[in-house]
């Protein structure tokens, strides 16, 4: 699978712009399996912005994840939606709507979208994340983890073992419960991303706008 990061705090790709929220772009292992928008960030322009400096035709985009309804996750999906308004969009429980968009779907349990593809669920009533299979194991991508890392591994883990983590890590210092990862990819919220590297530096792969993580 190929996992290209959008939308952060920082930038990775010179000439992409850098801002407070999260949204990358999910191509999924299976062969015509969907394409998958996860987040949009704060600002519509930026994320049209970088998605065409990245080459990332909007209308290539079948779905929209939406990790938690909190605005630096969704403040770009109206702009999206008016390029690209045909998709099927999955919206935590908690979210009450989108906006007149025909297809939604409302997750609360954890439940499978596509074939080796996840939700983990509306993890304490406020954020799903996705955990893809693959040959190596579970890619799970985060939006915020505003609920405990060790809820969110133990969602995933129903599906696989945990390969990787991919996306916002908040405030996260539960470091021993990464041990058994191979792939540690913290972007926008995380606060301690140096502690993470230090303690995983062959594991840690540094995030930022236009980074391409292949797995």
């Amino acid at each position: 699978m190929r996992i290209t990061i959008v939308y952060d705090n920082t930038v990775y790709q010179e000439g992409l712009k850098s801002d407070w929220g999260f949204s990358c772009l999910v191509e999924l292992p299976r062969k015509g399996a969907p394409t998958v928008l996860f987040d949009t960030g704060t600002n519509g322009s930026i994320l049209l912005s970088n998605m065409e400096k990245l080459n990332i035709d909007p209308g290539s985009v079948d779905e929209v994840f939406i990790s938690h309804g909190h605005f630096d996750h969704t403040g770009g999906l109206a702009a999206f939606l008016r390029v690209k308004p045909d998709v099927t969009i999955y919206i935590p429980r908690s979210i009450r709507g989108a906006g007149g968009v025909e297809h939604v779907v409302s997750v609360g349990e954890p439940m499978e979208i596509h074939e080796d593809v996840f939700s983990t669920g509306e993890i304490d009533h406020i954020e799903q994340s996705m955990a893809v299979r693959t040959d190596k194991g579970i890619v799970l991508i985060t939006g915020c983890s505003h609920p405990r890392m060790e809820h969110i591994l133990d969602a995933a883990s129903q599906f696989g073992s945990v390969y990787a983590v991919v996306g916002g890590l908040h405030g996260f210092s539960e470091y021993e419960l990464f041990k058994d990862l191979e792939l540690i990819c913290p972007t926008h919220c995380t606060i301690h991303k140096k502690e993470i590297q230090q303690l995983y530096p062959d594991k840690y792969v540094e995030g930022g706008a236009g980074r391409v993580i292949e797995l």
